[in-house]
């Protein structure tokens, strides 16, 4: 598997691996792949799993040495597989822009088999890791259930009005699902899901409405409307993959959710 890559020394490579699957879908993994995948842990029943992918190179696994969910690498294959994001943690020290890729909110796994060194690293935070002996990994993983990584939804638009509510919405993460949205109003730290459903979805736009239309939220390519009583309040539209930290850990919609990645516990 050789010495880590970082964002400095990604790779390009072309998505083709889904990294989110059904919630009750098992993963299978071959023999010849669990025979590549080495074990770190830190000591306390957690578990980081490094095994092989095709394009990747690498695919990430965590769990507590009897169940490992994925972890899903960048979507477009700009980083290594070794990458997994995780906007909770920051790092200011990283690259900005690699390739499109804001790599402050990716966090990593650095395993270099040649020295037998295995870390976890959480923004700027490092966690050293044991790798553990071949012949005590293998029946491990070769038992242990391997499954989709648990987030049901993923970031989808954002916005704003002069007041300081939010409004946000997220959306199903895997193929299934990502017609499925939930729509959220609130000020930071208090967000509620409103019952409001996706009436249009369409490369102009979105719009959500509730059933007798008294309430609609209109996202279009560069605008965005709030309506309450036919009452039409400008909302300004805020770049999502900028405010990635904030959506994760102000907003409050995902506070105390697990997101599937090392950085859950270590």
């Amino acid at each position: 598997m050789g010495k880590p890559t970082h964002c400095t020394l990604a790779l390009a490579l072309v998505l083709a691996f889904a990294p989110f699957a059904a919630a009750d879908e098992t993963i299978k993994l071959d023999a010849e792949a669990l025979g590549k995948t080495t074990l770190c842990t830190d000591g306390k029943s957690h578990y980081v799993a490094v095994g092989p992918h095709p394009l990747y190179l690498n695919t990430l696994y965590y769990g507590d040495g009897t169940k490992f969910v994925v972890v899903p690498a960048e979507p477009n294959g700009q980083l290594s597989g070794k990458n997994f994001l995780d906007p909770r943690f920051f790092n200011k020290n990283s690259n900005a822009n690699f390739r499109g890729v804001d790599c402050r909110v990716y966090s990593d796994v650095e395993l270099d088999t040649e020295k037998n060194t295995c870390l976890v690293r959480c923004g700027e935070r490092k966690i050293p890791l044991t790798v553990v002996a071949a012949d005590k990994a293998a029946p491990m993983l070769k038992a242990a259930t391997f499954l989709p990584n648990p987030q049901k939804f993923v970031p989808y638009a954002l916005a704003r009005d002069d007041r300081g509510t939010y409004y946000y919405v997220d959306r199903g993460s895997s193929a299934q699902t990502e017609k499925n949205f939930r729509l959220f109003v609130g000020q930071k730290g208090n967000l509620k899901q409103q019952k409001m459903t996706n009436v249009v979805s369409d490369s102009e736009g979105d719009i959500f409405s509730t059933p007798t239309g008294s309430l609609r939220m209109i996202i279009e390519k560069h605008t965005s409307t709030w309506i309450e009583s036919e009452k039409k309040r400008d909302l300004k539209l805020v770049p999502v993959t900028p405010n990635l930290p904030m959506i994760y850990g102000e907003l409050g919609v995902y506070a105390g959710q697990r997101l599937g990645t090392p950085c859950d516990d270590l």
